[in-house]
């Protein structure tokens, strides 16, 4: 009978510290998930600033190039017609 009682004590023990490593995962996944959505929530952030930083710096490229610098008088020109052109466009919808 005691060759039974120490198999159950062992198999007692031993889902005592399944239970426990599974409590411990459970708490170390929920971390992580919590560190995670802080990481996509700070990328989401990082991305709007790229994206605000890249168009003041298209905005400084026209204005220098508007002020005489060579180095992207082409692209000025193209945005200056195309801005030519959707005034254009604009009149003629306006005198129909």
């Amino acid at each position: 009978m005691s060759k039974i009682e120490n198999i159950v004590d062992t198999l007692e023990n031993r889902i005592s510290k399944v239970l426990h490593k599974q409590e411990v995962l459970k708490q170390t996944n929920a971390k992580l998930s919590e560190k995670l959505e802080n990481q996509q929530q700070q990328i989401l952030e990082y991305q709007e600033q790229i994206s605000e930083w890249s168009d003041r710096y298209e905005t400084l490229k026209t204005a220098n190039a508007m002020l005489g610098s060579d180095e992207n008088k082409r692209e000025t020109k193209l945005k200056i017609n195309s801005l030519i052109r959707d005034i254009d466009h604009c009149i003629a919808q306006l005198s129909e």
